[in-house]
């Protein structure tokens, strides 16, 4: 198996994922999605009390999860802008929208007010909606045509043809996904590549 570990560093030895621009991009998107989150939920209302709201929210951005990510695979390898707003919207945004330890807690308190059917049904039907939401997000984003030729990002190829520096595992680091739905780490260019 490939060293993945060159995927994973910058030339200058700083894992990609510590880079304080892309630790910002998720801290800002979280932020955000976190006050949408809370103010859906607030604004929505809990009939017979129970959470719907939070259902609605986790079911919205298990489907928008599922396109972007599906979108941005099919537009090319996983580096430059692409990687910048899967990290905004997908990681920071979509992962302060969505709430599955409030979807533990609301089943909890359910089964502890004695409502057990209703609370082990909420869960259940979350996660399963939950899964449906994905796969339709991802049938949706399907429909965004893959990047032809040598993509805009410095440094990344297009869609279905791997760099000179990629590897093809079963795992990948960036997301990263060719048109046949192999997986492939694509190594970060660098800032000087930008």
């Amino acid at each position: 198996m490939p060293d993945q570990g060159a995927a994973r560093t910058a030339p200058g030895g700083r894992a990609v994922h510590l880079r304080p621009a892309y630790l910002g991009l998720v801290f800002l998107g979280g932020m955000g999605g976190t006050l949408a989150r809370f103010g859906l939920a607030e604004a929505l209302p809990a009939p017979a009390g129970l959470p719907v709201g939070i259902l609605l929210v986790n079911l919205a951005g298990a489907f928008a999860l599922g396109l972007l990510l599906e979108a941005l695979a099919r537009r090319g390898p996983d580096v430059g802008s692409r990687r910048a707003l899967r990290l905004f919207a997908g990681t920071g945004f979509l992962g302060g929208f969505t709430t599955y330890s409030a979807l533990a807690a609301d089943s909890a308190l359910l089964v502890s007010d004695g409502r057990a059917i209703e609370g082990v049904g909420y869960l259940a039907l979350s996660v399963a909606l939950g899964l449906l939401a994905t796969a339709a997000g991802i049938a949706a984003g399907s429909g965004v045509r893959a990047a032809a030729g040598p993509s805009s990002d410095a440094g990344s190829s297009g869609a279905g043809a791997p760099d000179a520096g990629s590897s093809e595992v079963g795992a990948t680091e960036t997301g990263a996904w060719d048109s046949g739905s192999t997986p492939r780490i694509e190594p970060d260019p660098g800032p000087e590549s930008r």
